[in-house]
């Protein structure tokens, strides 16, 4: 049985699937156990499906069908954290710190996987990623977990150099695929550029590809 137990925290259903899925896979095929703290439902995502399925009404009950779907093709646990979506960056950082810290201790995360604050693009993302932080900073020092984090941004490289830990994820892409597609509502954008293999190959091989920074505590 693994020592480890690894915790993703991420504010939408998809963030694990296209930022994560692979490094996922890896540690499953490992027998490590993961468990995706999912931040909200998504229900303000503007993409509802090509053809269009769903609606403003609708669409958070479709994402949580998706989440559950890809959970099941990563072979993961999901617990939703109840927050709404777009709404994060205005929830009180401590509670939601607090909240955190609760389950992390709970879960007994050795390893963290959540976005870079600052370096996520989405306010969404940037809002939990914080709270993760001010979250494992109130751990008590000799069960703090890893943190490693996920930068969006253009600019990531340029303003943090490499991140330390580069997965190659080519051994599981198939799965990272299924999950991607398990999304319905917001994989088609992604899934076309996927088939046009000739507009593709960066963005591709780009994907196959999983970059994290870890958290240096002070």
């Amino acid at each position: 049985m693994s020592k480890e137990k690894v915790v993703v925290i991420f504010p939408h259903p998809d963030d694990e699937s296209f930022g994560a899925s692979g490094t996922i896979s890896k540690f499953r095929e490992e027998g490590v156990p993961v468990t995706y703290l999912c931040g909200t439902l998504g229900e303000m995502g503007r993409n509802m499906g090509n053809p269009v399925f769903a609606n403003r009404e609708t669409l958070s009950s479709f994402r949580k069908k998706e989440l559950a779907e890809a959970a099941k093709q990563l072979d993961i646990d999901v617990e939703m954290l109840g927050y709404r979506d777009k709404t994060l960056e205005f929830e009180p950082r401590q509670q939601v710190a607090e909240h955190l810290k609760e389950r992390i201790e709970a879960l007994g995360a050795t390893i963290i996987i959540t976005h870079y604050p600052g370096y996520a693009v989405h306010p969404d993302h940037d809002a939990l990623g914080a709270a993760v932080i001010e979250a494992v900073e109130n751990v008590p020092e000799e069960n703090r977990p890893q943190v490693w984090m996920h930068a969006i941004s253009n600019h990531s490289e340029q303003d943090l150099g490499k991140p330390e830990i580069i997965m190659d994820v080519r051994p599981y892409w198939e799965r990272k695929l299924a999950a991607i597609k398990a999304h319905l509502s917001q994989a088609d954008g992604m899934m076309s550029l996927i088939e046009d293999h000739d507009q593709a190959s960066e963005q591709l091989e780009r994907l196959k590809t999983e970059r994290f920074y870890t958290y240096k505590y002070q």
